[in-house]
């Protein structure tokens, strides 16, 4: 049946999958100062990503059937998957600790979670700038800088973690290739978040 749309229901919505994205981020700090219960944890965040691809599936569903949104189709549907592809790159993160028996974490990353977690935060508070009205809105603009600072400060991390990776003596080539694998998706969790930005930027722009 199409309908008309209701806009708050459509924001909670963004809002639970935005919650859903912190939640797999704090969720992966806790993995990383706990390794010795690394498959504990690692369930723990398979758990939040099958509920975020509930959110996911629900909100695509309300967009199918509802005749007017109260944003174009395509940025509710670009949000949605790019919130929910947040949530995908964390628990691969974490899987792929879990499936190659990782012992312990190296140095970089927690201070690569811990930013994670930062910039999920920011991202939960700007897409709930979206309830309150963008032409309203005094500080969605700051808040999306500061993904941008985040993602910068991200970019950086990364960069010292495969230097450090890549530049050991005589390292083990599987362990260099797993370690990889871990850092490339917590840093592709990341630029996610700064796609978000990009698309509330683009939707201030159109709706301001």
């Amino acid at each position: 049946m199409i309908k008309l749309g209701n806009e708050s229901a459509f924001y909670g919505l963004l809002e639970a999958q935005a919650r859903t994205a912190k939640k797999a981020a704090e969720a992966f700090l806790v993995l990383v100062k706990n390794f010795d219960k690394l498959s504990d944890h690692a369930q723990t965040i398979a758990t939040i990503e099958h509920e975020g691809d509930l959110q996911t599936r629900e909100l695509q569903n309300k967009i199918a059937t509802t005749f007017i949104t109260p944003l174009d189709k395509e940025d509710l549907r670009d949000l949605s998957h790019a919130l929910d592809d947040v949530v995908d790159m964390i628990e691969a993160a974490a899987a792929r600790a879990d499936l190659y028996h990782l012992t312990g974490p190296r140095a970089e990353l927690e201070p690569l979670a811990q930013l994670l977690v930062r910039v999920s935060d920011v991202t939960l508070e700007a897409v709930g700038e979206l309830r309150t009205g963008l032409h309203k809105s005094e500080t969605l603009g700051t808040r999306l800088e500061q993904i941008h600072e985040l993602e910068n400060e991200s970019d950086h991390i990364f960069r010292t973690a495969l230097a450090s990776l890549f530049d050991q003596q005589n390292p083990d080539v599987l362990t260099v290739i797993k370690w990889k694998e871990i850092f490339d998706r917590v840093e592709t969790a990341v630029d996610k978040c700064e796609d978000i930005a990009k698309i509330l930027g683009t939707i201030l722009v159109k709706y301001a």
